[in-house]
């Protein structure tokens, strides 16, 4: 009995350190890739092609060359470790909607 409860700790801790590892986009494999949430083998492939072309710069470059990577699948990605050149992607530029004014009150 001790012995599975001590296999399976050591298999969930295994997998929380699976879970933390950063994925560098111009190294992960099509395996890794595949595993991300909200990445088939379309966007895999793209990535791989575009790859072979030219290592990527940083996400603004990934970005503006693999098609179905913009700026909301890129965001995901980055929460879900996948750095470029080892840096998270940072939506700078992206303009947030003004929250919305509150009604005056009537008298």
């Amino acid at each position: 009995m001790l012995k599975k409860i001590a296999g399976a700790m050591l298999a969930f801790g295994f997998a929380g350190l699976s879970w933390a590892q950063q994925i560098d986009l111009n190294k992960a494999t099509e395996v890794e890739l595949d595993a991300l949430k909200g990445v088939g083998p379309v966007l895999t492939k793209a990535v791989m092609d575009e790859r072979k072309k030219a290592p990527f710069k940083n996400w603004e470059d990934a970005t503006s060359r693999v098609k179905g990577l913009g700026p909301q699948k890129a965001s995901s990605l980055s929460e879900q470790g996948v750095r470029v050149q080892g840096s998270a992607y940072n939506a700078k530029g992206v303009e947030k909607k003004p929250a919305d004014k509150a009604a005056p009150a009537k008298n």
